[in-house]
């Protein structure tokens, strides 16, 4: 279990797609995303294992959930900044979280 002071320390942000890129250097098969988060956090870009379930078109200007707290990490050749987040569906692919109506980029989820 964790506490409430925990689970706040975990900043995830609604963010919108701007960019979608394959990335043939990753190990399983991925996007690389660039994401627009707002005025305060920016641009930040992320790599995905969500080929399966989403084409590149589909990706774009799609509002997702994603933790951006998180320290850089490098995959392959590629610095990724935040987290997008997901669940795993029925077929063993990604489901994204996402906002059921359009809202700012930035805003927090908590």
């Amino acid at each position: 279990m964790i506490t409430w002071s925990d689970f706040e320390k975990v900043e995830m942000r609604v963010g919108t797609i701007l960019e979608v890129h394959n990335f043939p250097k990753a190990h399983k098969p991925a996007y690389q995303l660039i994401i627009d988060f707002g005025a305060e956090l920016g641009i930040k870009k992320t790599a995905a294992q969500i080929t399966k379930r989403y084409t590149k078109e589909q990706l774009m200007n799609k509002q997702i959930i994603a933790v951006v707290n998180f320290p850089k990490k490098q995959i392959a050749d590629f610095m990724s900044e935040c987290l997008v987040l997901g669940s795993l569906g029925t077929s063993n692919d990604i489901v994204l979280l996402t906002s059921d109506f359009p809202v700012p980029n930035g805003l927090r989820i908590g």
